[in-house]
Protein backbone atom coordinates (compact mmCIF):
# COMPACT_ATOMS: atom_id res chain seq x y z
CA UNK A 1 0.00 0.00 0.00
CA UNK A 2 1.16 3.90 -0.34
CA UNK A 3 1.64 4.92 3.04
CA UNK A 4 2.45 8.44 1.95
CA UNK A 5 3.48 9.58 -1.51
CA UNK A 6 7.20 9.08 -0.92
CA UNK A 7 6.61 6.13 0.76
CA UNK A 8 5.44 2.14 0.13
CA UNK A 9 4.47 -0.28 2.96
CA UNK A 10 3.72 -3.52 2.90
CA UNK A 11 2.11 -4.69 5.89
CA UNK A 12 2.14 -7.75 8.16
CA UNK A 13 -0.11 -10.51 7.25
CA UNK A 14 -1.11 -11.16 10.06
CA UNK A 15 -5.07 -10.38 10.69
CA UNK A 16 -5.30 -8.51 14.07
CA UNK A 17 -7.75 -6.53 16.13
CA UNK A 18 -6.98 -2.93 15.49
CA UNK A 19 -10.24 -1.30 17.21
CA UNK A 20 -8.51 -0.65 20.35
CA UNK A 21 -5.45 1.05 19.22
CA UNK A 22 -7.72 3.10 17.05
CA UNK A 23 -9.75 4.13 20.04
CA UNK A 24 -6.49 5.14 21.71
CA UNK A 25 -5.01 6.55 19.34
CA UNK A 26 -7.95 8.62 18.60
CA UNK A 27 -7.93 9.80 22.32
CA UNK A 28 -3.83 10.52 22.67
CA UNK A 29 -3.80 13.01 19.93
CA UNK A 30 -7.18 14.49 21.09
CA UNK A 31 -4.48 15.26 24.55
CA UNK A 32 -2.44 18.25 24.12
CA UNK A 33 0.21 16.26 24.22
CA UNK A 34 4.15 18.09 24.24
CA UNK A 35 6.27 15.83 22.29
CA UNK A 36 3.60 16.15 19.74
CA UNK A 37 3.61 19.25 19.61
CA UNK A 38 6.93 19.26 18.63
CA UNK A 39 6.33 16.78 15.44
CA UNK A 40 4.16 19.60 14.18
CA UNK A 41 4.42 22.76 12.35
CA UNK A 42 2.97 24.46 15.09
CA UNK A 43 6.17 24.35 17.03
CA UNK A 44 7.94 27.37 18.27
CA UNK A 45 11.40 27.19 18.49
CA UNK A 46 14.04 28.87 20.92
CA UNK A 47 15.85 30.29 18.44
CA UNK A 48 14.64 32.70 14.96
CA UNK A 49 15.78 33.01 11.59
CA UNK A 50 17.95 36.21 12.63
CA UNK A 51 20.00 33.54 14.86
CA UNK A 52 20.23 31.09 11.57
CA UNK A 53 21.53 33.70 9.33
CA UNK A 54 23.95 35.30 11.84
CA UNK A 55 26.15 31.55 11.84
CA UNK A 56 25.03 29.92 8.30
CA UNK A 57 27.41 31.23 5.91
CA UNK A 58 30.28 32.11 8.67
CA UNK A 59 32.04 28.07 8.76
CA UNK A 60 32.53 25.52 6.36
CA UNK A 61 32.41 22.79 8.58
CA UNK A 62 29.87 21.63 11.70
CA UNK A 63 31.17 19.35 14.47
CA UNK A 64 28.38 18.38 16.59
CA UNK A 65 28.97 17.15 20.23
CA UNK A 66 26.35 15.04 22.04
CA UNK A 67 25.60 11.46 23.15
CA UNK A 68 22.48 9.61 21.88
CA UNK A 69 19.20 11.05 21.43
CA UNK A 70 21.03 14.62 21.32
CA UNK A 71 23.29 13.49 18.12
CA UNK A 72 21.38 10.52 16.56
CA UNK A 73 18.22 12.17 14.93
CA UNK A 74 21.07 14.66 12.95
CA UNK A 75 23.30 11.96 11.83
CA UNK A 76 20.22 9.96 10.30
CA UNK A 77 19.38 13.55 8.32
CA UNK A 78 23.17 13.37 7.40
CA UNK A 79 23.95 10.23 5.89
CA UNK A 80 20.12 10.02 4.64
CA UNK A 81 20.04 13.52 2.77
CA UNK A 82 24.40 13.64 2.13
CA UNK A 83 24.06 14.60 -1.26
CA UNK A 84 21.65 17.83 -0.37
CA UNK A 85 24.07 19.29 2.38
CA UNK A 86 26.85 21.06 1.21
CA UNK A 87 28.88 21.83 4.95
CA UNK A 88 31.21 19.28 6.40
CA UNK A 89 29.34 17.54 9.49
CA UNK A 90 31.95 15.97 12.03
CA UNK A 91 30.19 14.29 15.07
CA UNK A 92 32.04 12.89 18.29
CA UNK A 93 30.06 11.02 19.68
CA UNK A 94 32.22 8.78 22.33
CA UNK A 95 35.39 9.55 24.10
CA UNK A 96 37.16 8.03 21.04
CA UNK A 97 35.91 9.92 18.05
CA UNK A 98 37.00 13.22 18.49
CA UNK A 99 40.63 11.62 16.70
CA UNK A 100 38.89 11.36 13.71
CA UNK A 101 37.96 14.55 13.29
CA UNK A 102 39.22 17.22 10.58
CA UNK A 103 42.16 19.99 10.69
CA UNK A 104 39.69 22.58 9.19
CA UNK A 105 39.77 25.34 11.36
CA UNK A 106 36.62 27.36 10.20
CA UNK A 107 34.25 25.20 11.83
CA UNK A 108 31.20 25.82 14.63
CA UNK A 109 31.27 23.79 17.21
CA UNK A 110 27.25 22.69 18.52
CA UNK A 111 26.80 21.49 22.05
CA UNK A 112 24.12 19.40 22.72
CA UNK A 113 22.91 18.21 25.97
CA UNK A 114 19.91 18.05 27.45
CA UNK A 115 20.80 17.73 31.35
CA UNK A 116 24.03 19.60 30.39
CA UNK A 117 25.50 17.30 32.91
CA UNK A 118 26.32 14.22 30.25
CA UNK A 119 29.62 12.96 31.29
CA UNK A 120 30.82 11.92 27.75
CA UNK A 121 29.89 15.27 26.13
CA UNK A 122 31.66 17.80 28.74
CA UNK A 123 34.73 14.97 28.72
CA UNK A 124 34.85 15.62 24.76
CA UNK A 125 34.24 19.23 25.20
CA UNK A 126 37.12 20.00 27.94
CA UNK A 127 39.36 18.18 25.13
CA UNK A 128 37.90 19.85 21.89
CA UNK A 129 36.70 24.12 22.53
CA UNK A 130 37.42 26.80 24.14
CA UNK A 131 37.15 30.52 23.74
CA UNK A 132 38.82 30.86 20.47
CA UNK A 133 36.39 28.13 18.79
CA UNK A 134 33.12 29.51 17.56
CA UNK A 135 29.73 27.88 19.49
CA UNK A 136 26.63 27.15 20.20
CA UNK A 137 25.16 25.09 23.02
CA UNK A 138 21.73 23.57 23.02
CA UNK A 139 20.63 22.66 26.70
CA UNK A 140 18.07 23.39 29.23
CA UNK A 141 17.30 26.58 30.99
CA UNK A 142 18.77 24.90 34.19
CA UNK A 143 21.43 25.59 36.14
CA UNK A 144 24.09 22.65 34.48
CA UNK A 145 27.76 21.97 33.88
CA UNK A 146 27.19 23.25 30.00
CA UNK A 147 25.47 26.44 30.45
CA UNK A 148 27.53 27.47 33.44
CA UNK A 149 30.71 26.71 30.60
CA UNK A 150 28.88 29.04 27.94
CA UNK A 151 28.14 31.45 30.28
CA UNK A 152 32.06 31.64 30.63
CA UNK A 153 32.95 30.98 27.30
CA UNK A 154 30.39 33.78 26.32
CA UNK A 155 28.82 30.93 23.75
CA UNK A 156 25.20 31.42 22.11
CA UNK A 157 22.62 29.15 23.86
CA UNK A 158 19.61 28.00 22.79
CA UNK A 159 17.33 26.32 24.97
CA UNK A 160 16.36 22.95 25.19
CA UNK A 161 13.13 22.22 26.22
CA UNK A 162 12.48 20.43 29.18
CA UNK A 163 9.41 18.30 27.83
CA UNK A 164 11.34 16.88 24.97
CA UNK A 165 13.63 13.94 26.05
CA UNK A 166 16.81 12.84 23.78
CA UNK A 167 15.10 10.28 21.97
CA UNK A 168 11.84 12.45 20.75
CA UNK A 169 14.01 15.40 19.81
CA UNK A 170 14.80 15.32 16.37
CA UNK A 171 12.10 17.69 15.41
CA UNK A 172 12.70 19.88 17.83
CA UNK A 173 15.73 22.36 18.40
CA UNK A 174 18.14 19.38 18.03
CA UNK A 175 17.66 18.25 15.04
CA UNK A 176 16.30 21.53 13.25
CA UNK A 177 18.85 24.18 14.07
CA UNK A 178 21.85 21.73 12.73
CA UNK A 179 19.10 20.95 9.63
CA UNK A 180 18.46 24.47 9.22
CA UNK A 181 22.63 25.44 9.35
CA UNK A 182 23.76 23.63 6.98
CA UNK A 183 20.62 24.34 4.79
CA UNK A 184 18.37 21.88 4.71
CA UNK A 185 14.61 22.85 4.71
CA UNK A 186 13.21 22.39 8.34
CA UNK A 187 9.65 23.25 7.50
CA UNK A 188 9.77 19.97 4.83
CA UNK A 189 10.16 17.89 8.19
CA UNK A 190 7.10 18.77 9.67
CA UNK A 191 4.65 16.24 8.20
CA UNK A 192 2.44 15.34 11.23
CA UNK A 193 -0.41 17.77 10.62
CA UNK A 194 -0.99 16.30 7.36
CA UNK A 195 -0.03 12.37 8.71
CA UNK A 196 -2.68 12.45 11.05
CA UNK A 197 -5.76 13.09 9.12
CA UNK A 198 -4.49 10.49 6.42
CA UNK A 199 -6.38 7.57 6.74
CA UNK A 200 -4.22 5.29 4.80
CA UNK A 201 -1.47 5.92 7.21
CA UNK A 202 -3.48 6.04 10.29
CA UNK A 203 -4.83 2.66 9.30
CA UNK A 204 -1.05 1.43 8.68
CA UNK A 205 0.23 2.86 11.79
CA UNK A 206 -2.38 0.93 14.20
CA UNK A 207 -2.19 -2.18 11.99
CA UNK A 208 1.15 -2.13 12.95
CA UNK A 209 0.83 -1.45 16.56
CA UNK A 210 -1.23 -4.13 16.83
CA UNK A 211 0.69 -6.21 14.59
CA UNK A 212 4.25 -6.00 17.26
CA UNK A 213 1.60 -6.46 20.53
CA UNK A 214 0.92 -9.39 19.16
CA UNK A 215 4.40 -10.66 18.57
CA UNK A 216 5.09 -9.55 21.97
CA UNK A 217 2.22 -11.68 23.33
CA UNK A 218 3.62 -14.54 21.19
CA UNK A 219 7.18 -14.21 22.77
CA UNK A 220 8.83 -12.61 19.52
CA UNK A 221 11.09 -10.50 21.66
CA UNK A 222 13.94 -9.12 18.79
CA UNK A 223 12.85 -7.01 15.89
CA UNK A 224 15.54 -7.15 12.95
CA UNK A 225 15.95 -4.50 10.73
CA UNK A 226 17.00 -5.87 6.89
CA UNK A 227 18.31 -3.14 5.70
CA UNK A 228 19.11 -2.78 2.19
CA UNK A 229 20.32 1.24 2.23
CA UNK A 230 23.54 1.98 3.84
CA UNK A 231 23.05 5.35 4.07
CA UNK A 232 19.87 4.74 6.25
CA UNK A 233 21.64 2.45 9.32
CA UNK A 234 21.76 5.29 11.15
CA UNK A 235 18.31 6.17 10.81
CA UNK A 236 17.46 2.53 12.07
CA UNK A 237 20.41 3.78 14.88
CA UNK A 238 18.28 6.24 16.23
CA UNK A 239 14.96 3.98 16.02
CA UNK A 240 16.75 1.36 18.09
CA UNK A 241 17.16 3.99 20.94
CA UNK A 242 13.97 5.10 20.62
CA UNK A 243 12.33 1.58 20.89
CA UNK A 244 14.92 0.23 22.98
CA UNK A 245 14.44 3.30 25.82
CA UNK A 246 11.30 4.21 25.51
CA UNK A 247 10.29 0.31 25.78
CA UNK A 248 12.64 -1.81 27.86
CA UNK A 249 11.45 -1.93 31.24
CA UNK A 250 9.27 -3.89 33.94
CA UNK A 251 10.93 -7.05 32.07
CA UNK A 252 8.97 -5.98 28.96
CA UNK A 253 10.01 -4.23 25.12
CA UNK A 254 11.77 -6.12 22.64
CA UNK A 255 15.47 -5.79 21.09
CA UNK A 256 15.68 -3.85 18.03
CA UNK A 257 19.14 -4.63 16.20
CA UNK A 258 19.95 -3.50 12.46
CA UNK A 259 21.10 -6.43 9.44
CA UNK A 260 23.23 -4.69 6.62
CA UNK A 261 22.31 -5.69 3.22
CA UNK A 262 23.42 -7.52 1.13
CA UNK A 263 26.47 -8.27 3.25
CA UNK A 264 24.54 -10.13 5.76
CA UNK A 265 23.04 -12.67 3.20
CA UNK A 266 26.49 -14.16 3.79
CA UNK A 267 26.59 -14.39 8.16
CA UNK A 268 23.12 -13.79 9.73
CA UNK A 269 20.69 -15.02 6.95
CA UNK A 270 20.88 -18.25 7.70
CA UNK A 271 20.02 -17.70 11.72
CA UNK A 272 17.03 -15.44 10.57
CA UNK A 273 15.33 -18.52 7.91
CA UNK A 274 16.24 -21.74 9.95
CA UNK A 275 17.35 -20.46 13.92
CA UNK A 276 14.81 -19.76 16.73
CA UNK A 277 11.42 -17.73 15.65
CA UNK A 278 11.31 -15.30 18.19
CA UNK A 279 11.86 -12.71 15.62
CA UNK A 280 9.54 -10.51 13.61
CA UNK A 281 11.39 -8.14 10.87
CA UNK A 282 11.13 -4.92 8.71
CA UNK A 283 12.58 -5.03 5.35
CA UNK A 284 13.91 -1.09 3.92
CA UNK A 285 15.30 -0.29 1.15
CA UNK A 286 15.61 3.20 -1.06
CA UNK A 287 14.88 3.57 -4.51
CA UNK A 288 17.99 4.83 -6.41
CA UNK A 289 17.59 6.37 -10.08
CA UNK A 290 21.17 6.26 -10.01
CA UNK A 291 23.35 3.28 -9.82
CA UNK A 292 26.62 1.68 -11.11
CA UNK A 293 26.19 -0.50 -14.29
CA UNK A 294 28.26 -3.90 -14.25
CA UNK A 295 30.62 -3.54 -17.11
CA UNK A 296 28.65 -6.08 -19.43
CA UNK A 297 31.78 -6.78 -22.01
CA UNK A 298 34.27 -8.41 -18.99
CA UNK A 299 30.85 -11.03 -18.02
CA UNK A 300 31.39 -14.38 -18.45
CA UNK A 301 28.76 -16.07 -20.48
CA UNK A 302 27.57 -18.46 -17.90
CA UNK A 303 26.80 -14.58 -16.36
CA UNK A 304 24.94 -13.10 -18.72
CA UNK A 305 22.04 -12.78 -17.02
CA UNK A 306 23.82 -9.65 -15.55
CA UNK A 307 24.21 -8.04 -18.78
CA UNK A 308 22.65 -4.21 -18.47
CA UNK A 309 21.90 -4.50 -14.76
CA UNK A 310 23.10 -1.88 -12.33
CA UNK A 311 23.38 -2.46 -8.65
CA UNK A 312 20.36 -0.72 -7.50
CA UNK A 313 18.74 -4.03 -9.51
CA UNK A 314 20.78 -6.76 -8.03
CA UNK A 315 19.91 -5.48 -4.83
CA UNK A 316 16.26 -5.08 -5.62
CA UNK A 317 16.08 -8.49 -6.85
CA UNK A 318 18.28 -10.00 -3.65
CA UNK A 319 15.40 -7.92 -1.54
CA UNK A 320 12.27 -9.26 -3.68
CA UNK A 321 14.02 -13.13 -3.57
CA UNK A 322 14.15 -12.75 0.45
CA UNK A 323 10.44 -11.68 0.96
CA UNK A 324 9.56 -14.29 -0.97
CA UNK A 325 11.39 -16.72 1.26
CA UNK A 326 10.26 -15.37 4.03
CA UNK A 327 6.68 -15.86 2.96
CA UNK A 328 7.13 -19.53 1.91
CA UNK A 329 8.39 -19.88 5.45
CA UNK A 330 5.94 -18.30 7.30
CA UNK A 331 8.21 -15.79 8.66
CA UNK A 332 6.50 -12.74 9.90
CA UNK A 333 7.97 -8.67 8.11
CA UNK A 334 6.78 -6.14 6.88
CA UNK A 335 8.58 -3.75 4.43
CA UNK A 336 9.71 0.08 3.78
CA UNK A 337 10.68 1.02 -0.05
CA UNK A 338 11.74 4.53 0.30
CA UNK A 339 10.38 6.17 -3.24
CA UNK A 340 12.24 9.72 -2.88
CA UNK A 341 15.00 10.56 -0.71
CA UNK A 342 13.52 14.24 0.65
CA UNK A 343 13.15 15.77 4.10
CA UNK A 344 9.54 15.32 3.93
CA UNK A 345 10.30 11.72 3.65
CA UNK A 346 12.49 11.36 6.93
CA UNK A 347 10.55 13.89 8.31
CA UNK A 348 7.36 11.21 7.37
CA UNK A 349 9.62 8.57 8.90
CA UNK A 350 10.12 9.93 12.50
CA UNK A 351 6.54 10.54 12.95
CA UNK A 352 6.03 6.92 12.18
CA UNK A 353 8.18 5.79 14.24
CA UNK A 354 7.48 7.97 17.23
CA UNK A 355 4.07 7.12 17.14
CA UNK A 356 4.79 3.27 16.75
CA UNK A 357 6.47 3.68 19.91
CA UNK A 358 4.34 5.54 22.02
CA UNK A 359 1.19 3.22 21.01
CA UNK A 360 3.20 0.22 21.34
CA UNK A 361 3.91 1.82 25.44
CA UNK A 362 0.61 2.97 25.55
CA UNK A 363 -0.72 -0.61 24.76
CA UNK A 364 1.62 -2.58 27.02
CA UNK A 365 1.51 -0.26 30.27
CA UNK A 366 4.75 1.65 30.06
CA UNK A 367 5.61 4.77 30.37
CA UNK A 368 7.48 5.44 27.54
CA UNK A 369 9.13 8.65 28.29
CA UNK A 370 11.49 7.79 30.71
CA UNK A 371 14.38 5.63 31.34
CA UNK A 372 15.20 5.26 35.03
CA UNK A 373 17.32 2.00 34.81
CA UNK A 374 20.17 4.09 32.57
CA UNK A 375 20.67 6.77 35.76
CA UNK A 376 21.59 4.14 38.08
CA UNK A 377 24.83 3.60 35.80
CA UNK A 378 25.36 7.15 35.87
CA UNK A 379 25.06 7.33 39.37
CA UNK A 380 27.29 4.54 40.21
CA UNK A 381 30.09 5.99 37.35
CA UNK A 382 30.23 9.30 38.99
CA UNK A 383 30.67 7.25 42.68
CA UNK A 384 33.23 5.35 41.11
CA UNK A 385 35.35 8.48 39.78
CA UNK A 386 35.08 10.33 42.92
CA UNK A 387 36.62 7.16 44.67
CA UNK A 388 39.84 7.14 42.06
Amino acid sequence: MILTRNIFLKNFKNKVNTKNIHKDLAKFLKNKNQILNSLSNEYKYSYSNIFIKKFKNKFSSLRIIGMGGSILGMKAIYNFLKFKIKKKIFFVDNLVSYRKNTKEKNYLNLIISKSGNTLETISNVNLLINKKTKNIFITENKDNYLRKLANKLKSEIVDHNNFIGGRYSVLSEVGMLPTSLVGLNEKKFKQFNSLVKNKKFINALVLNVANIIFFLKKKKFNSIIINYDENSDDLFRWYQQLVAESLGKKQKGFLPSISTMPKDNHSLMQLYLDGPKNNFFTFFITSESKSNKLNTRDLIKSHNYLKNKNLYEIVQSQKNATEKVFNEKKIPFRSFQILKRSEETLGELFSFFILETILIGRAIKINPYDQPAVELIKKSTKKNLQSY
